[in-house]
């Protein structure tokens, strides 16, 4: 069984999904995050500290956290673009058993199917991992967009539970979608 997943993954229809590349993607997933700040700023509370800093030390911890299987981050690739960003980790509360599946994309690329591919290739490179029977998708109840990846995919509406609301659009209530291997 392979301890790790697969760094490069080329689906159909030019996505593909790749491990980042250090400081080597820093202009460009720079500008997407930076093109992308006003559509994932309801949602996604580390935009309120975009910089390019805080990108390039993002990306300078990608490896370390790699090789750790503490996080699995993944450029999402269209044609050759970054258009977005996808991964599985592990938090405090994401059960021993498990990964957390997350995902965003640029806002010109959303309505395509392109998170929902990325994030079926994600499952099955988790269910490839040693002692991984879940995968795990975590998001505000607010957030109707990210749990329709979940629900297209045939993960179950696992449970709600209260959180402190970090960004702007968060009702302090979280969805878990859960699918078991």
């Amino acid at each position: 069984m392979d301890l790790s997943p697969e760094t490069r993954i080329e689906l159909d229809g030019g996505l593909t999904l790749r491990a980042f590349e250090g400081e080597a993607d820093l202009p460009e997933f720079f500008r997407v995050v930076d093109e992308s700040v006003e559509h994932l700023r309801p949602w996604m509370p580390w935009v309120a500290e975009h910089s390019r800093e805080s990108t390039a030390q993002f990306l300078a911890g990608r490896a370390e956290l790699w090789a750790s299987g503490e996080a699995y981050s993944y450029a999402i690739v269209l044609d050759g673009a970054v258009v977005g960003s996808c991964g599985l980790h592990r938090h405090g509360d994401t059960p021993a058993d498990a990964l957390e599946l997350g995902y965003w994309l640029h806002p010109a690329t959303t309505g395509r199917g392109l998170a929902t591919r990325a994030a079926r290739a994600l499952v099955e490179q988790a269910f490839r991992l040693p002692g991984v029977t879940a995968v795990e998708v975590v998001h505000d109840v607010a957030n109707h967009a990210s749990g329709a990846v979940p629900a297209r995919l045939g993960f179950t509406a696992h449970l709600r539970r209260p959180h402190e609301p970090t960004a702007p659009a968060e009702t302090g209530e979280d969805q878990v979608w859960r699918l078991s291997r």
